[in-house]
């Protein structure tokens, strides 16, 4: 962005929200996950240079870590431990949701 105004920057911000609330919803139901990368994904360049592209690279991680651990989560639950597994992935998931949303609260990046 050439001029990044406060109007961009409410703008990220709520975005950058509204994929966090995404991200948490889908602890629950699983599908808003698949939206919230898309959004992430499709406003990338907007954010590039703010404290909002760490954000969005969280979200972005926090999307595949959970994808891949709900995979392998199901390819072993023939052996009892994919439960576990899936246990382990939601309190994450939980836990990126709540620290980036306290983080943006915050006005505050994340780590890569």
């Amino acid at each position: 962005m050439d001029l990044f105004t406060r109007e961009d920057e409410r703008r990220l911000n709520n975005l950058t929200l509204l994929v966090y609330i995404l991200q948490g919803i889908s602890l629950f139901t699983g599908l808003p996950m698949v939206v919230a990368v898309i959004i992430n994904y499709l406003k990338r360049d907007d954010c590039r240079g703010t404290l909002y592209e760490s954000h969005f690279d969280w979200q972005i991680r926090t999307f595949w870590f959970c994808l891949l651990g709900s995979v392998l989560g199901y390819a072993l639950l023939w052996l009892f431990v994919g439960l576990a597994i899936w246990g382990l992935i939601w309190l994450w998931g939980l836990y990126r949701v709540l620290r980036g949303i306290l983080a943006l609260n915050d006005g505050k990046a994340l780590p890569h």
